[in-house]
């Protein structure tokens, strides 16, 4: 009764204002990413300025994912208190300006630091966004929302080659991080305008009474900490693809920066295509009448029979091939991601969401902070092929560990 009247009571304008909404959450996505791309992309011209060892960008790579590991579990904590309006615009704050530091460094210490503030602000836009998308929309448009504002991460890693090539090229590496740490800041005024004419419609679910939650009785539950294991297993594909794939096209096969720059994007654009459309496929099905967690594991299941495919990289194709086996994996990726992600919106109270994606994108972290270490004493001794056969490993276990977290209904219980 309390849900339909306060849904009764929300004006047309407040449900068309939740769309600007969700294309303010892509475009801080787009930020977030064009903004944590940069070093990676610059990654080889830095190292030459600042006299680093493939071991020492390594080591920089694992900074950033310590703190960012770390700050989704306060992150989420924050979002769930704060609200994601509010926390929102003071994680991208905080984020674009460690970008914007990052063009002052001087050394690899500076470098780590810079990046490890950068950390810190960038999880909270994944404790935030599906805070929001659990709060203003329904079941069936869940996964489109997810796919949306994922592919923004896609964007952001589509446009940022071309971009950071050229104003690096034009202006030198430090321009670039000055430049694209700037954004964030116009951002914010957007986010906070278009909310102070939507605020949010308060409909909390059956299943969020009760009072708040303790961090024990969640980590308790098998969904929590089982999605967050599937994760840990499964990023680490798209932390290698994303800071290290672009290394490998410029040190192992010859490409140049501006190469890189002109044809690295497909590989992105392919990623968008399976964020949005793993979204939309998964909420066909959920309109057809499939259960929502069922439809979420159907199309991350499809995913984890197609990554695999990426290991014949390790043959070393021609550049074409690569880049199209590439393109496949992000794709794959993305119709996971977008679907775990979709799988944890619907399991989980609202009220709680922001808390508990802390947790499970903490699980993200970890694996990527266990895989770089791996991946670059591999890279440092030029020996990529092994790192590809081994990725093709992990998302099938994911997928498992997924299936085995949610078989049972995925309606969240309270913990007792």
């Amino acid at each position: 009764m309390q849900v339909s009247a306060v849904a009764a009571a929300a004006s047309p304008l407040r449900s068309r204002m939740r769309w600007a909404i969700l294309a303010l959450l892509f475009l801080s996505t787009v930020i977030n990413y064009v903004d944590r791309q940069t070093l990676s992309i610059l990654a080889s011209t830095i190292q030459a300025d600042l006299g680093m060892s493939d071991l020492d960008y390594a080591a920089v790579v694992q900074l950033f994912l310590v703190a960012y590991t770390i700050a989704h579990l306060g992150a989420g904590w924050l979002t769930d208190r704060l609200g994601p309006k509010l926390g929102l615009a003071l994680f991208v704050c905080w984020w674009s300006t460690a970008n914007l530091v990052t063009g002052f460094a001087q050394s690899a210490m500076q470098l780590g630091a810079a990046r490890f503030a950068l950390g810190l602000g960038e999880a909270g836009n994944y404790t935030a966004a599906p805070k929001t998308v659990a709060e203003r929309f329904p079941a069936h448009e869940r996964g489109f929302a997810v796919g949306v504002y994922t592919a923004g991460a896609m964007v952001g890693a589509t446009i940022a080659p071309p971009l950071i090539g050229w104003l690096a090229l034009a202006h030198g590496w430090r321009a670039a991080f000055f430049a694209t740490g700037a954004l964030g800041f116009v951002w914010v005024v957007g986010w906070w305008l278009v909310h102070h004419w939507s605020p949010p419609v308060q409909a909390p679910r059956a299943a969020e009474a009760g009072g708040r939650w303790g961090w024990i009785p969640l980590l308790r539950q098998r969904p929590v900490w089982g999605l967050a294991l599937a994760r840990m297993i499964t990023d680490p594909v798209w932390y290698f693809y994303l800071f290290w794939f672009p290394k490998y096209m410029i040190d192992d096969r010859g490409l140049t920066l501006m190469q890189m720059a002109q044809v690295a994007w497909v590989v992105y654009l392919a990623a968008d295509l399976g964020s949005i459309g793993g979204g939309v496929a998964s909420g066909r099905l959920v309109r057809r009448g499939m259960a929502p967690a069922r439809s979420r594991l159907w199309l991350m299941g499809i995913a984890a029979l197609l990554a695999p495919i990426g290991a014949t990289i390790a043959g070393e194709p021609s550049i074409a091939t690569t880049f199209a086996l590439a393109a496949l994996v992000a794709c794959a990726h993305l119709v996971f991601l977008t679907n775990i992600t979709t799988l944890a919106v619907d399991t989980f109270p609202s009220r709680h969401v922001a808390t508990i994606f802390g947790i499970i994108a903490a699980g993200s972290g970890l694996g990527g902070m266990l895989s770089t270490r791996v991946v670059g004493e591999f890279a440092n001794e030029q020996s990529y092929g092994p790192l590809f056969l081994m990725m093709a490993l992990l998302h099938p276990l994911g997928w498992l560990v997924a299936w085995w977290a949610v078989r049972k209904p995925a309606a969240a219980q309270a913990p007792g």
